[in-house]
């Protein structure tokens, strides 16, 4: 038999030696396998040595051919694992893009729920009636600031009522159809509002001017304003309640007073009304057309010390006025004092001292 084709081609191996190694090795092989498969009993196990040092030779063959089995399991699982990551990162993606959207809405509908949040929680003392409304258009130019809302006469909204937001006054209502409502903001040239220094309680007129910061006029008293001064409705007039936020002072580029207003520091989208017509709504007309001792009537009973103090007191009301009743008695009684005469003049003449 001869290598062709190959470095040993002029090599040649006998046929027969060849078969005989190869049976002699398929033999060795088979005893062995037959001593390390066979079982040993205590009593009588001459092989045990034997099988002992197969089984470890065999051991350290078997761990060096496994070996590459184990190697192309590992990468196998890796590269799955690669392809099954990648197929995951594309669905990820997906759905990402996919939730993208619903992100944004849900954080616009958080912001949105907070306002309101801000705007329900708005209280005033005494408490006034409220309509929630938003706004639907804006008008603006050089010299108009008026806005459109969802709120109508049908929901009691009128004339003069004042609007404001979560942080402070934006304005008055102009004009008022069933559903749809004209708000007048502050910042307008027509907007005329009486207003309070909270420091100094002093008054002034807050007038629009067009620009974002309404000036401060008719000021009364001196140095009754100063910056930082936070500015209040001051309910003169009666058309907006007093102590609603509007702004804080500082002083313009012009030298002049202006108002940093509250409202501008959120959208003016969501705003509530005030359905205040003037101060009469404010007071209860069964409280003030009560009887003065109604509520006595309510009040809890006294204690022994004040039954007492009471009943003291009573009873020396009653002593006096008895004794008055009884002195008008004896004057009523007596007889008038008869008139004493005049002496008549004497007509002797004086003897001298």
């Amino acid at each position: 038999m001869a290598f062709r084709d190959g470095p040993f081609e002029n090599l040649k191996v006998p046929l027969v030696w060849t078969a005989m190694a190869v049976v002699g090795v398929g033999l060795i092989a088979s005893i062995m396998l037959l001593l390390a498969d066979g079982k040993s009993g205590e009593a009588d196990d001459h092989f045990g040595p034997v099988r002992a040092g197969f089984t470890t030779g065999a051991g350290s063959v078997g761990g060096v051919f496994a070996a590459p089995v184990r190697w192309a399991g590992h990468v196998t699982d890796y590269v799955g694992g690669y392809f099954n990551a990648v197929e995951e990162n594309r669905r990820l993606k997906r759905e990402l893009a996919e939730l993208q959207p619903w992100r944004d809405q849900a954080i616009a509908l958080k912001n949105v729920n907070a306002r309101y949040e801000t705007l329900l929680g708005l209280r005033t003392e005494p408490p006034v009636a409220m309509a929630t409304a938003r706004s639907i258009s804006e008008a603006r130019g050089p010299f108009v600031n008026s806005r459109l809302i969802d709120a109508g006469s049908s929901k009691g909204v009128k004339v003069g009522n004042p609007v404001i937001n979560e942080h402070g006054l934006v304005g008055r209502i102009v004009g008022v159809a069933p559903g749809v409502s004209r708000m007048l903001l502050v910042t307008d040239v027509a907007s005329r509002i009486p207003v309070l220094i909270d420091r100094s309680d002093a008054r002034a007129m807050l007038t629009g001017d067009g620009s974002g910061n309404p000036r401060l006029e008719y000021v009364r008293g001196q140095d009754s304003v100063r910056s930082g001064d936070r500015v209040l409705s001051s309910g003169d007039g009666g058309g907006i309640p007093r102590g609603v936020p509007i702004g804080v002072v500082a002083k313009g580029v012009d030298g002049s007073w202006r108002v940093k207003l509250f409202s501008d520091r959120g959208a003016i989208d969501y705003v509530r009304v005030m359905l205040f017509e003037d101060f009469g709504q404010l007071a209860n007309a069964e409280a003030l057309n009560a009887p003065p001792l109604a509520a006595l009537d309510t009040a809890p009973p006294p204690t022994a010390d004040q039954a007492a103090a009471i009943g003291d007191v009573q009873a020396r009301r009653q002593a006096a006025a008895e004794e008055t009743a009884r002195r008008a008695s004896q004057a009523a009684a007596a007889p008038p004092a008869a008139a004493t005469p005049p002496a008549p003049a004497s007509t002797q003449p004086e003897r001298p001292a």
